[in-house]
């Protein structure tokens, strides 16, 4: 709990966090805007799922190229301006003349996206010291998650306002987060630079972990695979028990928002039993979760569903702090990779469980991806502690991280991993 008083003392992560919530709640509204896009234009499904497709492949594939591009050239105006660029081609939606301009438009946005996530997250860990990186990082991970869970809400409420061209509304939160992050992104700069000054200082046991880092995405792709699936086919399958809409829909975002939660709960745990603790543990506790919500359908799910999102979800941001400490000095690329690919190949796995759902039905089928967790948590065991997946931190903080507490207690937290 100090933990996360003294990260919440951080104004600089708050604001950074804002721009991750602003970020992806722009992605929330363009699922609600498909549907309106599919009659104005007369389009088939596949074409719809091309917007879709659009959007997520820009926003997934280009983010280790931004995280480069962020490590190389980062300068303090670059979060600010990303945002504007979301906006504005979020908010042209409601006014593309044909299908091929809202492809393009969703496309776009999706660059923008790709660039926020490796951007936000370098500057993020840049100003936090490493004894609550865990917390912060899962704060700001928290952040995005409740923008996409509250953009189609937004995007529901703009459309009945205003009509399909309400998105222009869109420009508006873009902006003020860009200005907002605008008046914070001195005191992350100066962090990064002293960051940079004693990167001087490095031992060779520094150096980068590329084979740690492709370790550590192959835990992300399947802990990724086992919630993604889950997600996609709750709806299906109790459609198919004979569940209404109305005890699967609030079902699916029980499972979400435990996701928040134990998001919370792991970055704060890792802090203080340490980052391999939280990774193995999690899948390990996901298992039992997960068979008894496959198994057990009903009320009950409410239950069993929310301690397996909590679970599952637990290392979505330690493993991402992991990757950052496999990569001195390349945070950005780091981030990338675990942000955009991590998860998109996750994602890939989705049609798999699909294909087995076909074969030996659904319920089945979840149960089969507590192998995956089981074999996730093998995984990070064969990751070296030096490689970054351990513990603590420094025991003290520098002047520069302090500062950009942006007027938070500068006293040095005690010596403890809390």
């Amino acid at each position: 709990m100090s933990s996360l008083v003294r990260v919440l003392r951080n104004r600089a992560l708050l604001t950074l966090m804002l721009g991750h919530f602003t970020n992806d709640m722009f992605a929330g509204v363009l699922t609600i805007l498909l549907p309106g896009a599919k009659d104005r234009f007369d389009l088939s499904n596949a074409a719809v799922g091309l917007i879709a497709l659009a959007y997520t492949a820009a926003a997934s594939l280009s983010q280790p190229l931004f995280g480069h591009l962020t490590d190389r050239y980062n300068r303090r105006w670059f979060a600010s301006a990303v945002l504007v660029w979301g906006a504005g081609f979020s908010a042209a939606y409601g006014f593309a003349p044909s299908y091929g301009a809202f492809l393009l438009l969703a496309g776009l946005a999706g660059i923008g996206s790709g660039a926020y996530h490796p951007l936000g997250a370098a500057n993020a860990a840049g100003i936090t010291d490493d004894r609550h990186k865990n917390t912060a990082m899962s704060l700001y991970t928290v952040g995005g998650t409740t923008g996409y869970a509250l953009g189609p809400l937004v995007g529901v409420a703009l459309l009945w306002l205003f009509g399909a061209r309400g998105t222009w509304v869109l420009a508006v939160p873009g902006v003020l987060a860009a200005a907002l992050l605008g008046t914070q992104m001195r005191h992350v700069e100066r962090a990064r630079k002293a960051r940079a000054a004693a990167a001087g200082a490095r031992t060779t046991s520094d150096r980068p972990q590329w084979s740690a880092l492709v370790r550590i995405m192959g835990v992300v792709m399947l802990r990724s695979w086992v919630f993604l699936s889950v997600l996609q086919f709750v709806p299906i399958w109790y459609d198919d028990l004979g569940y209404g809409r109305d005890l699967y829909g609030p079902l699916v975002t029980t499972i979400i928002l435990a996701g928040v939660i134990g998001t919370l709960a792991g970055g704060a745990l890792a802090d203080r039993l340490g980052q391999r603790v939280v990774v193995v543990g999690s899948l390990v506790l996901t298992i039992p979760w997960l068979l008894l919500f496959a198994g057990w359908p009903g009320l009950v799910a409410f239950f069993t569903g929310l301690l397996f999102g909590a679970s599952c979800d637990a290392s979505l941001s330690v493993t991402l702090v992991a990757a950052q400490r496999m990569l001195p000095g390349r945070t950005g690329v780091a981030s990338g990779v675990i942000l955009g690919l991590g998860f998109v190949t996750g994602g890939i796995g989705v049609p798999v469980t699909g294909r087995m759902a076909d074969a030996i039905g659904i319920a089945p089928a979840l149960m089969l991806l507590s192998v995956l967790c089981a074999l996730g948590a093998l995984l990070a065991l064969t990751i070296p502690a030096a490689a970054g997946l351990a513990a603590g931190g420094p025991a003290v903080p520098s002047p520069a991280v302090e500062s950009a507490r942006g007027g938070g207690d500068p006293r040095p937290a005690p010596s403890g991993r809390g």
